[in-house]
């Protein structure tokens, strides 16, 4: 029977023979993008692209990428998506790179999201993997987006 974990977001909850844990409610893959762009926002992310992938490859839907001007920034921006995301119930597959702050990978199926340190970003230039993708890039003075236009 599974229980509520101290401290988890209402969506999460603890399985009481093994302690792992369980989403209660699964979110939409576009729900999951606008959480973890404004995230990133809320913690000053610049360069935000959101590419539609899911015509291109087959390993997930969407894959975000966004930038910090530090090591520091890119943690906190990771931290703050990943926090935001198993709030609402949402789990990564896995994360890479975190201790780093270089270059950041978070694993939700669905959708892959990179959290660079800007000099980074440029020697890799990974969106030109995807140049073929519907792209929608946020406005550097956004605070909030609220939903995605049709196509993406």
């Amino acid at each position: 029977m599974p229980i509520r974990r101290k401290g988890a977001g209402p969506n999460i909850l603890t399985d009481r023979r093994t302690g792992g844990l369980l989403v209660k409610k699964d979110l939409t893959t576009r729900k999951k993008i606008l959480l973890a762009v404004n995230a990133a926002l809320e913690k000053k992310a610049v360069n935000i692209v959101i590419l539609n992938i899911k015509n291109i490859t087959s390993f997930a839907d969407y894959t975000v990428i966004c930038s910090g001007t530090s090591d520091r920034q890119v943690q906190s921006i990771a931290s703050s998506i990943e926090g935001s995301m198993k709030k609402a119930g949402t789990l990564p597959l896995g994360i890479e790179g975190a201790k780093g702050g270089r270059w950041v990978l978070m694993d939700y199926a669905d959708i892959v999201i990179h959290v660079f340190y800007e000099p980074v970003r440029e020697f890799y230039d990974i969106e030109r993997l995807w140049s073929d993708a519907p792209k929608m890039e946020v406005a550097e003075d956004a605070v909030e987006i609220k939903s995605l236009p049709k196509g993406m």
